[in-house]
């Protein structure tokens, strides 16, 4: 089986949906514009340095939606999908995702954002699997702020899709992967991969994969 794996966030779309999110939360009157900029901010800086900690980001990130409750995130959503996702998904990542899945590759998203801003985002791209962080819920049947299992971050990333190998009976040998990413945090997978693709890569990802000899792609520009 071969897999087509795909980071999403400054690997697919050109932007983290997980903070621009955030930032519509805030542009909708959701959250207090000063202060949540700074702490996204900060959270997001400290992904850039590997230094995130995945579950106070997600008790954070969540917040809103929690307060908002379900109805209410659901319409929200949709509004970020049309003013901001959408004109953001363009040709160049559309046209990778569709060109693995002519050639017969099972594609998946592997994402550490979670679960309820990526969901929509992955069938869009029209892409079934997703392995995003998944966020528990508490006994009203609605978001906690916890993660659910293992967050798809880091390590995380590889334990993630070596439970969905397992639940259909597979292991590494009986697949051949192909992993696109753009972060240094996604590391342990992209030395998992078969073949890793330093997609759009960050300054140190991109030093790494010319020192291995690892091949880059920028789908959105050229880097000067």
């Amino acid at each position: 089986m071969k897999l087509a794996l795909f980071d999403l966030d400054h690997t697919l779309l050109p932007l983290d949906s997980d903070h621009a999110w955030g930032q519509f939360t805030t542009r909708i009157g959701w959250t207090d514009a000063e202060a949540f900029t700074r702490r996204n901010d900060e959270f997001f800086a400290q992904y850039q340095a590997g230094a995130l900690d995945i579950h106070d980001y997600v008790r954070f990130s969540t917040a809103a939606v929690r307060e908002r409750g379900a109805q209410a995130a659901a319409a929200a959503h949709q509004r970020f999908m049309r003013e901001v996702i959408e004109p953001q998904l363009l040709p160049a990542a559309r046209e990778l995702v569709e060109r693995h899945r002519r050639a017969g590759d099972l594609l998946l998203i592997v994402t550490a954002t979670n679960e309820f801003v990526t969901r929509p985002i992955a069938r869009a791209l029209g892409v079934d699997e997703l392995l995003a962080v998944e966020l528990a819920r508490g006994p009203d049947g609605w978001y906690s702020g916890e993660i659910a299992g293992t967050p798809s971050f880091r390590e995380g990333k590889v334990q993630r899709l070596e439970q969905w190998l397992a639940a259909r009976g597979l292991g590494w040998g009986a697949v051949h992967t192909t992993f696109y990413s753009d972060s240094l945090n996604d590391l342990p997978l992209l030395e998992k991969a078969d073949v890793p693709v330093a997609t759009n890569p960050s300054p140190g990802l991109r030093a790494l994969a010319q020192q291995r000899g690892w091949r880059i792609l920028d789908l959105f520009e050229t880097p000067a």
